[in-house]
């Protein structure tokens, strides 16, 4: 046991990243097994993530979630900042800007109408629950954008851990409503062409909630509601920090 706990803690981000891959193959297994994939796996990684997060601040009384356990300390590093920003990069340089028109007009429109709706949806949340401060009243909004804009908004312009932590849950929320909703009302909305996909993808953004509502709609849609919903991420990290937090401070000072 000595042996493994010093080799444990000298690996840590191999045990970090050992550690996420055994839960989101659980966590696809369970999609695939107890909801017949409508919940898509990353909702439901996502959400084990969060829950262990909490145990283990009960239990340690720490607030970096699992990596207060020592031989967990890697999850802080893989879970920080710089792989976090990675992974938006390199999301981003996976699509081209060419790509985008052949959704023509209406996917671009869709995309920026998708973001300022879902922004100001959940900014109104926020005052509705008593925020009333600039920064918080923003990254909640960007949280409802989708949980990866908030905390890079958060994060940008000097928001808490737990006002972070609040957006992520909103645009959890947001993704799980996606993800069984979209089936729900897909002949509804028409959503049964790749034209339809681009631009629900624009609008609802939330890309692993569009790929697993797609995914369990017609499979063959999938690509195009995920090409507009990663660009509509790209555009919510680019307009959050920036023209929508000065909107918001401009109104509420």
């Amino acid at each position: 046991m000595g042996i493994l706990e010093t080799t444990v803690k000298a690996n840590g981000l191999v045990v970090a990243f050992a550690l996420i891959g055994v839960t989101v193959w659980f966590s696809y297994f369970v999609s695939a097994r107890l909801t017949a994939g409508r919940i898509h796996g990353s909702a439901i990684a996502i959400t084990l993530g969060l829950l262990s997060a909490y145990l283990a601040g009960r239990v340690t009384g720490g607030e970096a979630g699992v990596a207060d356990f020592t031989m967990l300390a890697g999850v802080g590093t893989m879970g920080g900042g710089m792989f976090r920003d990675f992974a938006i990069v390199a999301t981003a340089f996976g699509v081209h800007t060419s790509e985008l028109k052949k959704a023509g007009l209406a996917g671009v429109i869709s995309i920026f109408a998708g973001v300022l709706v879902s922004f100001v949806v959940g900014g109104g949340v926020a005052v509705l629950f008593g925020y009333t401060d600039p920064i918080a009243i923003t990254t909640i909004g960007a949280g409802a954008v989708t949980y990866i804009v908030g905390p890079v908004t958060g994060a940008a312009i000097g928001a808490s851990s737990d006002l972070i932590a609040l957006s992520i849950a909103a645009g959890l929320v947001k993704s799980i409503l996606v993800m069984v909703g979209t089936p729900i009302v897909a002949s509804m909305i028409g959503l049964d062409n790749p034209q339809s996909a681009m631009v629900y993808g624009g609008l609802m953004g939330t890309t692993s909630g569009v790929a697993g509502g797609l995914a369990a709609t017609d499979p063959r849609l999938v690509p195009y509601g995920a090409m507009t919903a990663t660009f509509y991420t790209g555009v919510g990290c680019l307009l959050g920090p920036s023209v929508l937090y000065l909107s918001v401070k401009a109104m509420f000072g």
